[in-house]
């Protein structure tokens, strides 16, 4: 049932975001050299990797490591690509994720291949038995701002009390959060 819901939701999500998606597309194109879409590497669940799409926010010349990691990651953000990430609107082709089934709406972020330390923690915890979200309770917690024990502990806490009442309140905290634009270093 909750896979279900999931593609309805996506497939709504999809076409209803179609318009905007086009348009970010051409920005993207008419301010910075590349692809649109931009493909990570990132680790799903059981720990099996997959490629997760997402609009291209940094230069072709960016590291492939976590922004946070960067020690001055604004040289690598396009024009346009501050703005997406504070509206969180680079996450839109993420819905293909979903529909393919590597991710769901609720659950921890994907992390990317290299993140080491965090995907090690996470087994540790058994969180890697959990199908990486859209958004997730670390996320309406602090996002970007969260130090990885931190953010362990929000998804060890989802892990243990995962409920559709609190699938329904990350939503609503993400759709708060995006709105304010909280959360997001870069």
């Amino acid at each position: 049932m909750n896979r279900l819901i999931n593609l309805i939701l996506a497939f709504s999500l999809a076409i209803i975001s179609l318009p905007v998606g086009i348009f970010i597309g051409l920005l993207i194109r008419l301010t910075s050299k590349g692809p649109v879409i931009h493909w990570s590497s990132r680790v799903g669940k059981e720990n099996k990797l997959f490629n997760m799409p997402k609009f291209r926010t940094m230069t072709l010349k960016a590291p492939h490591v976590a922004t946070h990691l960067l020690t001055n990651a604004e040289q690598f953000i396009t024009p346009i690509g501050k703005v997406l990430r504070r509206t969180s609107l680079d996450e839109i082709p993420q819905l293909w994720s979903i529909i393919k089934g590597d991710m769901v709406f609720v659950g921890p972020r994907p992390a990317l291949f290299n993140q080491h330390d965090l995907i090690t923690l996470r087994t540790q915890k058994g969180i890697h038995q959990l199908t990486p979200g859209l958004t997730g309770w670390a996320q309406v917690k602090g996002r970007d701002d969260l130090p990885i024990s931190e953010k362990i502990a929000m998804d060890f806490y989802y892990l243990n009390n995962r409920s559709i009442a609190l699938d329904l309140t990350i939503i609503l905290k993400t759709v708060i959060s995006v709105l304010e634009f909280k959360g997001v270093s870069h």
